[in-house]
């Protein structure tokens, strides 16, 4: 019998029941029990909706973040946050985001301090809290928050698998504060380990699923002996301990990953496919191989057929050694594909979300103990979905083709150079020393949310809609002025989303209703669907910028997303290279770019913040996709004259091992994350002189905490140490639409204050 299992389920709730409920007690709105009762309340119907499986994740549940749920567990809290005398649920979001709630007068656990830094988890958009560690770090288990899980489940009858990070991976995704060698936490760190597995064991556990996706990198001795040392000690554990790897292919660490002294061994087979042959030969005959057949991290419909004819075999050879799960955990896809009513219906025919990818994979396990007969209609209709998908004319435009293959290297090349574009851009511009401006977005109010909500349901016309946008538009623009910025935005009240308002304006993306999937603690996306060749049917943002230009003689920033972005934050179709789809989409976005020159923008931004997340894991495939990214975002940006200054931003990255492919984007300026990190991403311009302007970001928009005139100086001169004062801009690090005008206008204020002092000094 084949054992079937999940690695991790979504959390945040079909309807982002946990967004509101956290964002609710953030504000002072609610009670922090009726918080713990909305997580209990998503346990209880996420466990029951993966009944039928064999094993079901417990632990994979979080308030914000599973990295920085095992800080908690292992005693890894920051020194600035220890000796809390309140709740530690609070101690957990001031680490989070700097402040536990907002409203001092109803809680009085809520002195802000620095929040943990945030990046990405791999090569996903789901954003983690780094861990941090000195030479003096110390471990001390508290496995509360996952034993009351498990004992919840117990009591709902789920056959629980306890799901934790395992500890190399977690010492590798973290961070020395100190330039200490992380690694000689390792032993203090497994004795932690061990007491936990001890505990869980003595509850009765069976399998404990420990994910350690670092396996599926390049690792150095040092590393290699880091899983050996680890896991020979944890093997004196009472348990039966599954290792879980995912997002890529073993590779050399093969031979490593088979031979550890573990129960088992998860293999992500959608992008590790490859190794099933090797590691078949490799793989002791007592243990258990675990395959994700299923892909945790796109949303398209399994050929369930094809899976069967090479899982088969396999069934057959290893017999209840093989256990099936999804590629990863499902955390990275939205919860339910039968709650979308407005979806296209022939596209959903061909989707599965969650709940859907666990029925592929209860199918699959009926198949392989009853053989195919037995789900002979499932397969064929299954079969008879995904060849509607490829016969679909709406999947394929023989035009955008014909504009892809008429590429050449001089399309993503601009007229001069940089420092003459410099020049020209000066003259025009006419900016002070150290720049100020915003990366874009301004608060989506709830008046904002209203119009639009009133928009979509037909009780607020088109007229009106635009009006209330428009006024909109005008308070932000008066802000900025009474704020004296100098680079101006619109705000962007008329956007949903930097992705999804872009592509439901262009024809090959479809959108669902309720989509949504984690970034961050409470923030929410919803990726849209590219389902096929890309086309810019009309311009998308001319007449907003047109009009936020009528209400200022300040330069005003024309606003895009784009088209590495576009990709990595979409659903992107399966059938052709992602590059192809990337060079559409870099098409339609200079189409809009020539657009906006010409209607006389003079500053135009490209956002490109999911640059660096799209990067393979293992250096050795960097420098292919770099290529290709690099070149869409040149093809997207670079049809424009000399005196149009080009925008671009990144954020929440580790963008130090790639600044020289930044330096050949050829942005006249980016904006870059730094505030989180205390401007470590400026390091890299210790060996790298970046050639062009840069506005390292000083205001961390990610909490709620307001950085004073004096914090922003010290930023920004840290930053001059490094690069050429003339070149630098004051900048927040991200864009600001979660944030309220009660935050917004005190930091924004503080940050052109901190841009006068600076101005004054040089």
């Amino acid at each position: 019998m084949t054992t079937v299992h999940n690695l991790g389920f979504p959390r945040i709730g079909a309807r982002r029941e946990l967004k509101f409920a956290l964002e609710a007690y953030w504000k002072g709105e609610s009670s922090r029990d009726a918080l713990k009762a909305t997580g209990a309340a998503l346990r209880q119907r996420h466990w029951q909706q993966q009944s039928g499986l064999d094993l079901v994740p417990v632990g994979d549940f979080s308030f914000y973040d599973q990295v920085l749920d095992t800080s908690v567990m292992v005693g890894n809290l920051p020194q600035r946050v220890r000796g809390f005398q309140g709740d530690p649920l609070d101690n957990y979001f001031r680490v989070a985001r700097g402040r536990s709630v907002q409203s001092d007068a109803e809680h009085t656990a809520c002195c802000g301090v620095a929040a943990g830094e945030m990046t990405k988890w791999f090569d996903t958009n789901y954003h983690y809290i780094v861990p941090e560690f000195s030479a003096d770090s110390a471990f001390t288990l508290d496995a509360s928050r996952l034993l009351e899980q498990l004992a919840e489940a117990r009591a709902q009858g789920v056959q629980a698998k306890p799901v934790i990070v395992g500890p190399v991976t977690y010492l590798a995704i973290g961070k020395a504060k100190d330039s200490s060698d992380k690694l000689a936490l390792l032993p203090a760190l497994l004795a932690v380990y061990s007491q936990l597995l001890d505990t869980l064991a003595e509850q009765g556990v069976e399998w404990v699923q420990i994910d350690e996706p670092i396996l599926v990198t390049e690792l150095d001795t040092d590393w290699q002996h880091a899983f050996n040392l680890a896991y020979h000690q944890l093997k004196a554990c009472r348990i039966k301990i599954l290792i879980a790897t995912y997002f890529g292919q073993l590779q050399e660490n093969l031979y490593l990953a088979a031979n550890l002294p573990v129960a088992g061994l998860h293999l992500d087979a959608i992008n590790g496919h490859d190794d099933i042959r090797p590691l078949l030969n490799l793989l002791p005959d007592h243990k258990v191989l675990s395959l994700g057949v299923i892909n945790g991290r796109n949303i398209w419909k399994t050929d369930l057929s094809r899976v069967l004819d090479w899982l088969e075999p396999l069934a057959e050879r290893l017999g209840e050694r093989l256990w099936i799960a999804p590629s990863c955990s499902l955390l990275h896809v939205p919860v339910d594909l039968d709650s979308e009513q407005r979806l296209d219906a022939e596209i959903r025919s061909w989707l599965a979300f969650a709940l859907q990818k666990l029925d592929e994979l209860r199918l699959l396990a009926r198949a392989l103990r009853d053989g195919r007969d037995a789900v002979k209609a499932e397969l064929a209709a299954n079969a008879a979905d995904l060849a509607a998908r490829r016969a679909s004319p709406r999947v394929h435009d023989p035009a955008v083709r014909e504009a892809v293959a008429a590429i050449d290297a001089n399309l993503g090349r601009r007229h001069s150079a940089y420092p003459q574009r410099a020049d020209e851009q000066a003259a025009l511009l006419q900016l002070p020393a150290y720049p100020t401006t915003t990366i874009g977005s301004f608060p989506q109010t709830g008046e904002i949310r209203q119009a639009r909500s009133a928009y979509r349901a037909g009780t607020l016309d088109d007229a009106g809609y635009r009006s209330a946008m428009r006024a909109e538009i005008a308070r932000s623009v008066r802000e900025q002025e009474a704020l004296g910025l100098d680079v101006l935005v619109h705000g962007e009240a008329e956007r949903n989303d930097m992705v999804e308002y872009f592509g439901e304006q262009l024809e090959g993306y479809a959108f669902s209703q309720f989509g949504w999937v984690q970034s961050y603690g409470s923030r929410c996306v919803k990726p849209p669907i590219l389902f096929g060749d890309i086309r810019r049917p009309r311009a998308m943002t001319v007449e907003w910028i047109r009009y936020a230009q009528s209400l200022t003689v300040k330069p005003m920033k024309g606003m895009l997303t784009g088209p590495v972005t576009m990709l990595n934050w979409s659903f992107v179709r399966d059938d052709q290279p992602r590059a192809v789809s990337c060079r559409q989409l870099a098409l339609a976005i200079r189409a809009e770019v020539l657009d906006l020159e010409q209607a006389g923008v003079r500053v135009i931004q490209i956002d490109e913040a999911a640059l660096r997340e799209g990067l393979p894991l293992r250096r050795a495939e960097w420098r292919a996709y770099l290529d290709w990214a690099v070149d869409a975002f040149r093809i997207a940006a670079n049809g424009v004259r000399d005196r149009t200054q080009i925008h671009t931003h990144m954020c929440y990255s580790e963008f130090n091992d790639i600044m020289e492919t930044i330096a050949a984007m050829d942005a006249d300026v980016i904006t870059i994350e730094t505030s989180r990190s205390d401007m470590e991403l400026l390091d890299a311009f210790d060996d790298f002189n970046y050639p062009n302007q840069i506005g390292p970001g000083v205001y961390d928009i990610h909490s709620p905490n307001i950085p004073t005139r004096e914090h922003i100086v010290q930023l920004m001169r840290k930053a001059a140490e490094r690069i050429p004062p003339q070149r630098l801009w004051v900048n927040p690090d991200c864009g600001l639409k979660t944030r309220q005008w009660a935050e917004v206008l005190p930091a924004l204020r503080n940050m052109v204050a901190a841009a006068h002092t600076l101005r004054q000094a040089a």
